[in-house]
């Protein structure tokens, strides 16, 4: 049945059956009380103090929220504060000089562990670099480095300054690079000269080069040097040596700069894959605040903790939950600059045994390439330090999730799968372990405070298990407070679709499909746009999928419309298989006896691909629009974000070949 939405009702998964975190996990969780949400609903705006609260504040702030120019919420006015103080001297004046603070792990093999009292010092030595090239207070300083130290130490210098910082992943191409400082007016650059893709030399100096080129405004640019002798450089005009620049700054000490509580403390672009990139704004006080809180709650992060969030720094993920959210807290955090399968693809459960990981947090997709190699892998490592597993950066359907609490989890671990994005700022939608609890395959409800709701075109409430639109009823301490290109942007993206403002009502459009649960668990079905139109009916690619990955001996799946001798769109599905499956005509009919049993035979595969893995940008998602271009015999468009580009040619081949 299709709804008068246009989505297929009757294509969502449902969740698996609910499991109850262990009563030892409960025991030491850091939220435990089943009445905080009756607490934040009863409370509201006001329960966010306790956000509030993990924070130092140079000056207190005079109203929780301002929201007299909604959308344009003000959090914690009036408050003045630090993120630099809040990530470091507030914890060196507690006494944790010596804790470890970020352990570093290098794709060689390398390690390092920086001491917050180490941590301090580097941000310190190098904030007064970026004052002495003459960076001022609001300057927008742009950071184009991969998961190495330099890359959170130059961020927290520029809190510290009061410069906000744009991270743009190095993954990205020198267009990629020049649009964004472009569009960001920024002429402060720090970068580096390369670094190791699969233990191969990458120059990224050369990128940097191409993309000056393009720019109107001049730019200092800092280098770091990390590849030495691998691959040498030559360092031209306004090109400055990290390492000479520090070492000129030693034992130096920067003043934080007081900063009001919505002053911009970063700029993230999006990824741009369609469309302009936007710039997303996000501010002190409410974002760290909010960051904090999450990494706590939903997390259960500790001070005494090892944390591991296998993300990028180049994304939101890694803002958040790898540098600000974690270091608020005090606790260890680990960086790891490798990728999950080079040396070896235990490469991830050495680094989880050798620093006794307590919490991980990862992305769906690579869970589903670690179930593809094999549970011997993790079996050859002690990963009974784990005592929480979390996702993020996509929806996990219930397979790989029992997978992920089986061989990683040691059968028993609570699993957070958390949605947010980068508009978001931080966790918006999960369970709180402690609390709740879990049913594979659902995110679960939004969380204290949060006023998450599936809604129709109309904005009205959905039935439990029909599709929706999810959206954010009330405003949230994380959330981005505008787009740098514009207000009106800002509004129209997302705040035009269900908000009457007549009414006074405000509702948040994430552009995301999902359903909820009579409980009130969501379960996200992917984005609105992520559709294939097939004979007038619009059927979610993520469902599609979902229904494939059910499929014993199915890892990972991918769908995209094709068009039809006839003018209509056909589906066309890769499909990707376990190490120990034979990707043959027997399993072809077995996902298409799957899908037509989930779904209908209107969602039926016209052409099943077998391929080793999928084309995957270097945060992990799927690049369906070179699928598409694939599958239609289109040119393709820009592969310089792929971190697997060799696969296109591998699928094309064997779609030529059938």
């Amino acid at each position: 049945m299709v709804d008068r939405n246009g989505w297929d009702a009757d294509a969502s998964v449902p969740a698996g059956p609910s499991h109850d975190p262990p009563a030892s996990f409960v025991e030491q969780a850091n939220v435990t009380d089943e009445a905080v949400y009756e607490a934040f609903e009863e409370e509201w705006p006001d329960c966010w103090e306790r956000a509030a609260d993990l924070l130092s504040w140079e000056r207190p702030y005079d109203d929780v929220l301002v929201d007299d120019d909604a959308p344009f919420y003000e959090w914690f006015s009036g408050g003045r504060l630090n993120a630099s103080y809040n990530c470091l001297d507030r914890h060196l004046e507690a006494g944790r000089k010596t804790h470890a603070a970020i352990r570093w792990e290098g794709k060689r093999g390398e390690r390092e562990t920086y001491t917050y009292q180490d941590l301090a010092t580097a941000v310190n030595e190098f904030a007064a670099t970026l004052l002495d090239l003459g960076v001022e207070e609001n300057d927008i300083v742009t950071l184009y480095l991969p998961m190495i130290p330099e890359l959170p130490i130059a961020m927290l210098a520029c809190a510290r300054i009061g410069a906000p910082h744009s991270v743009v992943f190095a993954g990205l191409s020198a267009d990629a690079l020049a649009t964004r400082m472009d569009a960001a007016d920024s002429e402060y650059l720090v970068t580096c000269d390369g670094y190791y893709r699969r233990g191969d030399a990458f120059n990224q100096k050369s990128k940097v080069d191409n993309a000056l080129i393009s720019l109107d405004q001049d730019v200092e640019t800092v280098v770091v040097d990390r590849l030495g002798d691998d691959l040498p450089h030559v360092l031209g005009e306004r090109e400055y040596d990290y390492d000479e620049l520090v070492t000129a700054h030693a034992g130096e000490t920067v003043e934080p700069v007081t900063r009001n509580a919505e002053d911009m403390l970063f700029l993230m672009y999006t990824s741009g894959t369609t469309g302009e990139p936007k710039g997303v704004v996000h501010t002190t006080g409410g974002y760290l605040a909010h960051v904090a809180w999450s990494s706590r709650a939903v997390l259960d992060i500790k001070p005494e903790d090892t944390y591991w969030c296998a993300a990028d720094i180049g994304w939101i993920t890694g803002h958040s939950y790898i540098v600000y959210g974690p270091l608020a807290l005090g606790t260890t955090t680990v960086m790891y600059e490798g990728t999950p399968d080079y040396p070896d693809r235990d490469r991830l459960w050495e680094i989880v045994e050798k620093n006794a990981v307590d919490v991980f947090y990862t992305a769906p997709t690579a869970i589903r390439a670690f179930m593809k190699w094999g549970e011997e892998y993790p079996e050859r490592h002690d990963l009974s330090s784990l005592r929480l597993l979390g996702t993020v950066g996509e929806a996990i359907s219930a397979r790989p999730w029992r997978w992920y609490r089986e061989h990683i989890g040691g059968g028993d671990a609570p699993i957070v799968d958390t949605w947010w994005q980068t508009e978001t700022g931080a966790i918006t939608v999960s369970t709180l372990p402690g609390v709740d609890a879990m049913k594979p395959g659902s995110a679960g409800p939004g969380l204290p405070g949060i006023d998450a709701r599936v809604v129709d075109a109309d904005g009205e409430d959905v039935d439990p298990g029909e599709t929706g639109y999810l959206t954010i009823a009330r405003p949230w301490p994380g959330m981005a407070r505008t787009l740098y290109d514009g207000d009106d942007r800002f509004r129209s993206e997302y705040w035009s679709q269900f908000s009457d403002p007549d009414d006074g009502r405000w509702w948040y459009f994430s552009g995301d499909a999902a359903t909820i649960d009579e409980d009130g668990y969501i379960t996200v079905l992917g984005r609105v746009d992520d559709v294939i139109n097939v004979s007038g009916r619009r059927l979610s690619t993520m469902e599609i999928e979902s229904a494939i990955t059910g499929v014993d001996g199915v890892v990972e799946a991918a769908v995209v419309g094709r068009s039809g001798e006839g003018g209509g769109t056909e589906i066309y599905a890769y499909v990707s298989t376990e190490a120990d499956c034979e990707p043959d005509a027997t399993l072809r009919e077995r996902i298409v006896e799957g899908v037509e049993s989930s779904i209908g035979p209107i969602a039926t595969p016209a052409s099943v691909v077998f391929t080793p893995e999928l084309p995957k940008t270097r945060s992990g998602k799927i690049m369906r629009r070179l699928l598409e271009d694939v599958a239609n015999g289109d040119q393709l468009g820009d592969t310089s974000a792929l971190r697997n580009p060799e696969i296109v040619g591998e699928i094309q081949t064997e779609i030529q070949t059938e």
